[in-house]
């Protein structure tokens, strides 16, 4: 049985400022385009006012599967509004609900509150499902960069519900049946990072910003501690579900010298975690670049397969 310990609170450290600039352009990667307006908007799901979701409506006779999205942004910056608009129109024509959801950033918080977040936006969903004519039975997560990962650490989680708890929200499942994710880091263990891709990977802020983590804490063993509690790859076990994972750029590494944060998305990420689900015999579909195509519709080809849906629609 998987285990999770909640770290102790962390101080915050000023690069959640810097990080929020840095990633701003990253934000902008889904290709953002004017989304229509959502069937529910705004809708809390928690109690801070970042705690919000967008929610469309697939049209159909028979409840539908929904697809949860959750922005990147480094958990400083980001929102729900990056949502790309051609994967909403594909999902919908393909008879899939849509939840795009806000959480908490830092450094007003630290980890685990924005997985957390996410957990909560799951379990919300589900306890709506009747009232939004969905099937709680079928959901499925996706995200770019932060917002894939987060979409890993919940798929590969043990179910995070409550069962006695009085909020029946929190007594739902968070257990999904698929994932699709673009560009996500299965770890962020910088130690990890630097052997796959480089040192310039490595130095992202996002090591020291997402656990309220000084500098100088960057290589103790309570953040050591805190990588291996953040990490997807961590949860990995045979009963996790399968995932789509996609990732653009150059298969080139960074060169000696390149900017801190440089290489965070890189393909051999995709790799890695390719290799950590084929050892336990769960499927990775990894898409790259260099494949071609297109990898919307190969991420609603994937949907539609593990959501038990015709790829004719």
């Amino acid at each position: 049985m998987k285990t999770y310990r909640r770290p102790y609170p962390g101080l915050i450290f000023a690069a959640g400022v810097v990080l929020a600039t840095l990633l701003r352009a990253q934000d902008a990667e889904s290709g953002r385009s004017k989304l229509p307006p959502p069937d529910h908007g705004n809708v809390a799901y928690g109690s801070h006012p970042r705690n919000v979701m967008d929610i469309w409506l697939a049209k159909s006779p028979q409840p539908t599967p929904v697809l949860i999205y959750f922005h990147g942004g480094g958990f400083v910056a980001g929102s729900k509004e990056n949502l790309p608009a051609a994967l909403l129109s594909a999902a919908l024509r393909a008879g899939i609900s849509v939840v795009a959801a806000n959480y908490r950033l830092s450094p007003e918080v630290v980890f685990p509150a924005h997985y957390l977040d996410c957990a909560r936006a799951i379990q919300f969903t589900r306890h709506a499902a009747a009232e939004w004519h969905l099937d709680p039975r079928r959901v499925a997560l996706t995200g770019s960069s932060a917002g894939g990962a987060t979409s890993l650490w919940i798929a590969f989680h043990d179910d995070l519900a409550d069962p006695s708890n009085a909020d029946p929200v929190a007594r739902e499942s968070t257990r999904v049946t698929c994932v699709a994710v673009i560009v996500a880091q299965p770890t962020y263990d910088p130690r990890i990072i630097r052997q796959l891709v480089g040192e310039s990977a490595a130095r992202h802020p996002v090591f020291t910003a997402m656990y309220g983590l000084k500098p100088e804490e960057a290589d103790s063993e309570r953040a050591h501690r805190l990588y291996t509690a953040a990490a997807p790859i961590t949860y990995l076990t045979p009963d996790d579900p399968p995932v789509f994972a996609y990732y653009g750029g150059s298969s080139a590494l960074p060169p000696p010298g390149a900017k801190a944060g440089e290489g965070i998305h890189h393909p051999l990420l995709g790799v890695f975690l390719k290799e950590k689900m084929d050892a336990v015999k769960v499927e990775c579909v990894l898409r790259r670049k260099e494949d071609g195509g297109n990898p919307t519709a190969a991420e609603i080809e994937f949907l539609q397969q593990h959501l038990g849906l015709s790829s004719s629609k």
